[in-house]
């Protein structure tokens, strides 16, 4: 294997840099964005439970608030408890917009290494190409030599591609994942929003 990195230039270790930091991110992305964690079963139910209660103080909203991405967006309501419904409302949209860069983080580089990836190895193909013809002399190449140089330098293109596939669906499978944590805290939100107003109604 290392043979087959050293023949294919010094593009390939570029290749290999970017492979590791996007199995990093992937592995990192994938322990981060679990449901349990984002959004845990209860909360809501729990959050209801303390407001109905009446026992809302600064620390159980700050231990609210540290407890999941979701308790950020809830905590932003207990805030304005007692704020119009269109001020609440209007919080718990910042928070959530917060909440979501979050949960986008590395996300875009994820998916630069996605597109990048083909393009690096095709540049790696490319410079191989020029080496090979380049070290041609006058009185001509043995075929042999130049169909195994012409295949080492496709190992390029080959990595990028095998790079770019799986990285580009981790991509798109987080994209769709935080769209959907970013729908359900919404409703989350919306429901606690309305069990307050019915409640003062």
């Amino acid at each position: 294997m290392l043979a087959i990195f050293q023949a294919a230039g010094w593009p390939i270790w570029l290749l290999l840099v970017a492979s590791i930091v996007a199995t990093a991110l992937i592995i990192e992305r994938l322990l981060y964005l679990r449901r349990g964690k984002i959004l845990p079963k209860k909360l809501l139910d729990e959050v209801v439970q303390v407001y109905r209660g009446g026992n809302i103080t600064p620390d159980i909203i700050d231990k609210l608030e540290h407890s999941s991405p979701l308790g950020v967006v809830l905590s932003s309501a207990l805030r304005n408890i007692d704020a119009p419904r269109d001020v609440m409302k209007e919080s718990i949209e910042e928070a959530g917009n917060g909440v979501a860069h979050t949960l986008e983080r590395f996300l875009t580089t994820l998916g630069t290494i996605a597109t990048l990836a083909p393009l690096m190895g095709l540049f790696g193909t490319v410079v191989g190409m020029i080496e090979i013809f380049g070290s041609q002399n006058a009185s001509g190449a043995n075929p042999a030599q130049l169909a195994h140089g012409i295949s080492v330098a496709l190992y390029n293109t080959g990595f990028g591609l095998a790079i770019a596939m799986p990285t580009l669906v981790f991509y798109r499978h987080f994209r769709a994942l935080v769209d959907s944590f970013v729908i359900d805290m919404e409703q989350q939100a919306v429901k606690f929003v309305d069990v307050v107003h019915s409640k003062r109604k």
